[in-house]
This record gives structure tokens, sequence and C-alpha cells, in this order.
């Protein structure tokens, strides 16, 4: 088992297959001119495979495969089906535009969940937040995913002046639509213009909410990071993933291997060991992913804490979101 220094056992993996996307939302991708990593410097699909079979060797038996957009990798069908082979439960972010193209794929390969990001119920505020006119497509994409038996829960980044009124209308969505709202409190990354004054955070979320409906917290996995809720005759839910006010970062069980190889313990930390190279070179990487395990900080890679008001972000060494892979 991959265990750090807190006692923390780690048995969940997000894979991103590319930096690569199809939107340009300015809190993961901050700028239009970003340049892609080269498909050279990328994992190829054999050793996006083998590392992964290495992780599950070491306890991993949760995937989650990110991007950038994963499904603009050219062989994300192909490698969806390897991994689904491997003993582990098989899951995805996306942001849902082209998940039509790969339906038959996604149930063959049994996947039970699918995360979507979708950030706000109107079509113009789409376009000004993705610089994409692919609102419809997604919302088609949602539809045909539950209808296909597929657990879809929708991530929202929450952005005080840019959402924040919408939340009432994504939990609306709840009463008929067996859909998961998760709203996620705004974090900042590289570039991505964060200030603590957009941030809205877990208990005004819940403020918000209570103001018209009554709900009830369901009962949480201990590695779960989102605090979840039901409201009495709605088909779906919601839930609130509080980084920056309320950290879960006691419990948490998660690694990251981003397109380019390279492993993070943590969403935030400015550490990362490069797999890729010294697996091309045909070395055992079993070493350097334990050691990496082990220099895990106790909270949020070290570099800050819940008291976020005063955070600044240019004190904060770290990748832009794309380029981490969420």
């Amino acid at each position: 088992m991959l265990t750090d220094s807190f006692g923390r056992i780690h048995n969940y993996l997000r894979i991103s297959l590319t930096d690569n996307c199809n939107f340009r939302c300015f809190y993961c991708m901050p700028e239009d001119d970003y340049d892609f990593t080269p498909p050279a410097r990328l994992m190829q699909k054999d050793e996006i495979v083998a590392l992964a079979k290495k992780f599950v060797e070491l306890g991993v038996n949760k995937i989650r495969l990110t991007g950038g957009e994963p499904f603009m990798r050219k062989e994300v069908g192909e490698i969806i089906q390897d991994l689904s082979v491997l003993p582990a439960s098989l899951s995805i972010t996306t942001n849902g535009t082209r998940l039509h193209e790969f339906a038959a794929t996604i149930v063959h390969a049994g996947i039970k969940g699918i995360n979507i990001s979708l950030d706000t119920l109107q079509r113009e505020k789409f376009i000004f937040i993705t610089k994409r006119d692919q609102y419809e497509a997604v919302k088609n994409n949602i539809s045909l995913m539950i209808n296909k038996g597929i657990h879809v829960k929708v991530n929202v980044v929450v952005m005080k002046g840019v959402n924040d009124d919408e939340i009432i209308h994504f939990v609306e969505w709840t009463k008929e639509h067996h859909v998961h709202i998760r709203f996620i409190e705004f974090m900042p990354f590289t570039g991505n213009r964060w200030t603590s004054n957009k941030v809205i955070t877990w208990e005004e979320i819940l403020d918000l909410i209570s103001e018209k409906y009554s709900f009830v917290p369901l009962k949480n996995d201990i590695h779960d990071t989102a605090k979840s809720y039901s409201i009495q005759g709605h088909a779906g839910s919601f839930s609130v993933i509080s980084t920056m006010s309320a950290p879960f970062c006691s419990s948490c069980n998660r690694i990251r291997l981003t397109a380019d190889g390279k492993l993070k313990n943590c969403l935030f930390s400015n550490y990362e060991t490069d797999l890729l190279t010294p697996y091309r070179k045909g070395e055992d990487v079993t070493d350097l992913i334990q050691k990496n395990i082990l220099q895990k900080k106790k909270e949020l890679g070290g570099q800050f804490n819940n008291a976020f008001e005063d955070l600044n972000p240019d004190t904060i060494l770290n990748r832009s979101m794309i380029n981490i892979g969420g």
C-alpha cells in the first residue's frame, strides 16, 4: 500500500491523458495561446496502461481519467478499454462535448460514473466562460449518460459575480432529474485570476440554498471530498467541495499522474516526480512512487491553509489546472 508519513493510504489515482482541451475556461486555461505539450512528451498509450498497472500492484483500486479534455486524446477509446480490465474501478471527468461519440465504449467498459463540468445553465454565459458555443451539446450528453444508466455528477466551479446567482437553479435541476450537482469552491492556480473575494464558501452556499429548500446531509465515505445533501422529493442531490474553507486533507487518498508522466501527491504540491523518463529507460519506478508519497505535506501542498482571505496567489508555486489534470 502507498502510505504517507501521516498514515494516509493512497488508493485513488487520477491520470491526465492530455493537457489539450476544446474549451478555454479562464479558471483552468488562462491563455488562449497556451502551448499544449508536444505528443512526444506525453505518456503514450502503452505507457499509461503500464504505469496504471504498476499503481494497481501498489494498492490503487480506483482510477479516474482526466485532462485537459480526456476525449481529445486520439487513443482514448483504446485506453479506456485497456484500463477497464484492471482490478480497479474506472471513472472519467470530462467537459461532456464528445460523450455521444464514445457512449458505446463507456458502457462496454463498465464505467458507472462520469463527472461533467458545467458552470452555468445559461447559453450566453456558457460561451463567456468557455469561449465556445457547446452548451446544448453538453446538456444533451448529460441526458444521454443518465439515460444509459451512468451516474452523472455535474461539477460547478462557483465564482462570485460570475455564476453564484445560479446556485438555486442548479439545485432545482435535481428535482426531476437523477443528477448530482457538485458546487466547487474557486481554487487558486497559476494564471487563473484567482482572488479571495471571488470565493463562495461551503457555508455561504448552504445558507443560500436554505433560503428556499430544507435539506439533510447524506452519509459520506471517509475519503469523500464532497459534503453531500438531499432534498426530500428530489430525484437528484447536491454537494459542496470545500477545498478553500474546510479542507479534507486529513483523509486524502488521491494522487495524480500528469499527461507528461509526473507524479503529484497533492493538487497544490509544488513537488513532482518524473516517472516517465526512468520508465522509458527500463527502470523500476516503484521506489520513486513510494518516495513521492512520503513527501506529501499535511495539507494543501504545504503552500497555504484554510485562512484563504489574505492569500496572495502569486506566492503559490504550481502548474495551471489544465496542466495538472484536475
